[in-house]
């Protein structure tokens, strides 16, 4: 998997251009219709049920073949804006390369764009989505950034004709027009299985505070909301700070550490994505904090204070999935299929929850690093 490391390192060019064929390495299978689940893969919360390479390798699936559907056409034009640039996105990104590829060996080209701001903003997402409308895009996807905001717009472009999904880790609003969602359908679960591994780890007692991200973002939201929920079930726990960092790690550093200022006593941070357990455990550090760290994704240094036991705990999301499964349906809704025999109105990617011991194998698998 060091492919993955290289990968990584340049993708981030794909983020504000035409993405034209590329050559991944990767190869693949259909889970555009299988159910996945929301929970670790070793079945609970337990610390020492993951670590051994074989079991951690399904966390990111990069075994994907396309499925048995033959398109209408020989050539696919999309778009796609997600909240901010980030390496999050690099990932799903490496998982739509891959299917464009193997696309490309059956006689069809695939290009789309790949777009978005550099900080997270609903307005900034409305004005790309307004021009991308004017466009004859085959479909257009969306990473939802608000969706009090978007979701309403998504409800206009489907009823001018335009073919809208959304995917990633942020669904529209319940009840949005929009055909199909790719990407993480349980992220309140997440949010409480974190705070739960947290909560265990602290015996359930202490004070804690919550990085959530982007304000209205949905996965953020509703990790928070998760954890909230958690902590409210225990009468020795008490949040003592929720902030919003906007999926920035400088902001999530200088937050932490006004947190830790005013809360000298900290037991816990909860972070809701992928930037914020990066800042967090950069304050704590440098605070020369014992707090315990909880919180999201695959980032390379995270990874490093996880294997350093400065986070505790990271939910893994498989962004390779997200973009492989995002290409297959985006082609089944351009073809005028609805969710049913094809793909469904939900397809739900893992999460997997990793400890200190499974550090060392993750950043191998991923980044050819230990």
């Amino acid at each position: 998997m060091r492919k993955y490391l290289k990968k990584m390192c340049i993708a981030s060019f794909t983020l504000m251009a035409t993405v034209f064929l590329s050559a991944c390495a990767f190869t693949a299978s259909d889970d555009s219709a299988d159910e996945k689940t929301a929970s670790t893969e070793s079945g609970d919360m337990n610390e020492g049920d993951t670590g051994s390479a074989e079991q951690l390798s399904s966390a990111v699936d990069f075994e994907h073949e396309l499925d048995q559907y033959k398109p209408k056409k020989d050539h696919y034009n999309f778009y796609f804006t997600y909240k901010t640039i980030h390496p999050w996105w690099d990932a799903v990104a490496l998982g739509m390369e891959d299917a464009q590829r193997q696309y490309l060996e059956r006689g069809i080209t695939i290009t789309y764009e790949y777009m978005a701001p550099q900080m997270a903003s609903a307005e900034d997402q409305k004005k790309r989505l307004l021009e991308a409308e004017k466009k004859n895009f085959d479909v257009i996807g969306v990473d939802v950034a608000d969706d009090a905001i978007i979701s309403p717009l998504l409800d206009e472009m489907v009823e001018s004709g335009i073919k809208v999904m959304t995917f990633s880790s942020s669904d529209a609003a319940k009840g949005c027009k929009r055909i199909a969602y790719v990407g993480n359908t349980h992220n309140y679960e997440d949010g409480k299985d974190l705070t739960e591994a947290l909560c265990k780890k602290l015996g359930y007692k202490g004070k804690v505070a919550i990085l959530v991200g982007s304000v209205g973002a949905p996965c953020h939201e509703e990790r928070a909301k998760g954890a909230k929920d958690t902590i409210a079930g225990y009468p020795d726990m008490e949040i003592v700070a929720t902030e919003y960092d906007m999926d920035s790690v400088d902001l999530a550093y200088d937050l932490t550490r006004q947190i830790l200022k005013n809360n000298p006593d900290l037991d816990g941070i909860i972070c809701c994505n992928m930037s914020n357990p990066v800042g967090a455990a950069r304050a704590v550090i440098e605070a020369g904090s014992n707090t315990v760290i909880v919180g999201m994704d695959h980032d390379q240094e995270a990874l490093h204070y996880l294997k350093e036991g400065i986070i505790y705990c990271l939910g893994v999301q498989d962004c390779y999935s997200i973009g492989f499964d995002t290409i297959q349906t985006a082609v089944k809704i351009a073809d005028g299929n609805k969710p049913g025999k094809w793909f469904k109105e939900k397809t739900d990617e893992r999460t997997t929850v990793i400890y200190q011991k499974d550090a060392a194998v993750m950043l191998e698998l991923l980044y050819g690093d230990n």
